[in-house]
Order: structure tokens, then sequence, then C-alpha cells
């Protein structure tokens, strides 16, 4: 029974730091591909969910080990405890189940890490959660911007593509170009400016003192 407990807590840590790790990847696929018009390349979001899951294992060792360290201080003190992580002889045995699953759950993280399908999988799982996140924000743009279904026949058959080809729309990288032109061309403006202002307090030469 108390094996069954620390297998279903394991299983119940690494649902949680997967989440953690898919919902990493996913930032940066939304952030690589829509942000920064970069392309999907599986290999490279496999890398970064290994770098992810390599962290999360780090974590959940360092949980063990504070937990160890606890419950080694807990170990032959009987006084009340002075908060809740004060903890006494009577807390030893839970210290030292909660550092077994912390240490469970850091081993599932780092076979992930070996593991290309498994690292597959979950960017795959990823960048289905990106996409849904965009084409959700779309799909309410164009309900509210776009064209009513009942006045157009074809709206169900084209919404999706009209979704993908927006997608595919770097937005903020053109509103960074129109900002970097206007920019640009501010600081043209006042190169011209100072260039004329200086021109006007030159002393201009008398006509004789130019010939040689």
């Amino acid at each position: 029974m108390r094996v069954g407990r620390t297998a279903d807590a394991i299983a119940e840590g690494v649902a949680i730091a997967t989440a953690a790790v898919r919902l990493t990847v996913k930032n940066q696929i939304l952030v690589g591909t829509i942000a920064r018009g970069g392309a999907f390349e599986i290999a490279h979001y496999m890398d970064e969910a290994r770098t992810a899951l390599r962290a999360m294992a780090d974590e959940s060792e360092q949980a063990a080990e504070h937990l160890t360290l606890l419950r080694k201080r807990a170990r032959g003190r009987h006084s009340d405890p002075h908060g809740t992580h004060d903890y006494r002889d009577r807390d030893v045995r839970n210290l030292r189940r909660r550092a077994k699953q912390s240490v469970g759950v850091a081993e599932h993280l780092r076979a992930m890490t070996d593991d290309p399908e498994a690292l597959r999988d979950l960017v795959e799982e990823a960048r289905a959660a990106a996409w849904a996140d965009v084409r959700g924000n779309l799909d309410r743009r164009l309900r509210v911007e776009g064209m009513r279904a009942d006045q157009d026949p074809e709206y169900e058959t084209m919404r999706e593509a009209r979704m993908q080809a927006l997608k595919l729309v770097d937005l903020q990288a053109l509103s960074s170009a129109q900002r970097a032109r206007r920019k640009r061309e501010r600081a043209e403006e006042k190169a011209d400016e100072r260039e004329a202002l200086r021109a006007e307090k030159e002393p201009r030469k008398a006509p004789w003192a130019r010939r040689s």
C-alpha cells in the first residue's frame, strides 16, 4: 500500500513537471515561430525540452537533498514545533517518503531526456497547444471583425485556411520594422537639421579670401 502511494506520488510529480516543461516549450514555439518569424524545427525544440526536463530534474534532486537535511535535523527531537516547517522525530518517516518521491521524479525526468520518442511527443503536444492558442485568438478576432457565417456559405470551409494564412503573417516583425524605419527617418532629419545649423554658424569667407 505504501509502495503504491509512493508510485502514485511520483507519477503525479512527473505529470506536473512535464506539464511545466510543455508550457515552457509551447511559449518558446510561440515566440520563435510567431513573434520572430522562425521556422518550426522539431529537433531544436526537442533540445529545448531536454534542457527544461533537466532543470526540473535538478530541482527535484535539490528538494530531495533539502528534505534529507530536514529529516536528519528532526531525528531525536520530541519538543513541540514552533512552525509549519519545524519538524520533529514523528515527521522523520514522512520526510523520508517525500525525499524518495522527489528522487523518483528526478529519475523519471532524466530518463525522458534520453528518450527521443518521449521528447518528440512532448514537443508535438506543445506545438498542438501553441496552435490551439493562436487558432483560438484568431477565431475570436474573425468572429468579431470578419464576415458572419450566415453571410458566407463557404465560411466554415475557408475559416481554417484564413487562420493559417494569418498565422504566417509576422505582425510583430512588421511593427518592429515600421518602428525602426520611423526611428531611422527621425535620425536622418535631425542630422540634416544639425548640418544646416552648422552651415549657418560658419563665418562666410570674403570672395578674395577664397582666391589662391
